[in-house]
């Protein structure tokens, strides 16, 4: 943790040189382990975590506001689970906005590795859109990109930037992390800013990488290979409202029922 959070100042003391205003870090920024007992080791209650004064000088230090893209947080009280918790942070360093992933990554990957993210962590129960001087931001986290009605909920309460820090599988991410991106700002119009971890990480856990950024044409104006980086970019929130009054699908949506039609007896 101590050598990603040296990585995590220089980058940032670099990108606020650069003129950055707001910085998104990748999920569990601060340490990423295959091993769930070294995440369970590495976490802690959410004011006694050694990663967030670090976060917050970075902020208060630079005068920028922060998107600490998770950290595991020991929660209270039995089951005794963990959050995978996204923080904003505002220019003062203060706590302006908190989001516990919704979505649990349970899953067999191609390479026959099985993920149970429910074992350690508890799912988080509310969506959270924050305000900022750029306008509303709505906040996600890795697997929740494969649910389409996190998003247009963010979306239709106002959202211009939707972000989705991520820890994103390598298999997983040459197929999906491009589309599924793109489809979300897309689908509703916002930019999209994925900050996402990349090589190889103890454990043997490998991860995509490729941290973009997609404007709400769905075209990718910024993006980063497998290697640390860091991506600057201009939003021109303006765009936001100009796609949304030209494709206007978040009016458009309406309540539906399903009707299903059983297949008819010989």
């Amino acid at each position: 943790m101590d050598a990603n959070l040296d990585a995590i100042r220089m980058q940032v003391a670099a990108a606020a040189a650069a003129g950055a205003q707001l910085i998104v870090l990748p999920e569990f920024a601060a340490f990423l382990d295959r091993s769930g007992r070294a995440m369970t080791q590495a976490a802690a209650a959410l004011n006694q975590h050694p990663a967030l004064p670090a976060l917050q000088a970075c902020a208060r230090g630079h005068g920028i506001w922060l998107l600490a893209g998770s950290l595991t947080v020991k929660l209270p009280g039995p089951p005794h689970k963990l959050a995978n918790r996204s923080l904003l942070l505002d220019d003062a360093g203060h706590i302006v906005a908190e989001y516990d992933k919704v979505h649990l990554f349970d899953a067999h990957l191609p390479d026959g590795r099985d993920i149970a993210e429910s074992r350690a962590y508890q799912a988080g129960t509310h969506a959270a859109l924050a305000d900022t001087p750029w306008g509303p931001v709505g906040l996600s986290i890795c697997y929740d990109l494969r649910f389409p009605a996190l998003y247009r909920r963010l979306a239709q309460a106002g959202a211009v930037v939707l972000c989705v820090p991520a820890a994103f599988a390598r298999e997983t991410g040459r197929g999906h992390w491009h589309t599924l991106l793109r489809a979300r700002a897309i689908e509703n119009g916002c930019y999209v800013v994925a900050a996402a971890t990349c090589g190889e990480h103890p454990g043997r856990w490998q991860t995509f990488g490729h941290s973009l950024v997609v404007d709400p044409w769905g075209t990718v104006i910024a993006e980063a290979g497998d290697a640390p980086d860091i991506l600057l970019c201009e939003l021109d929130l303006d765009q936001v409202a100009h796609t949304q009054a030209a494709l206007p699908a978040l009016m458009h949506e309406r309540p539906f029922e399903l009707r299903r039609f059983p297949f008819p007896n010989p």
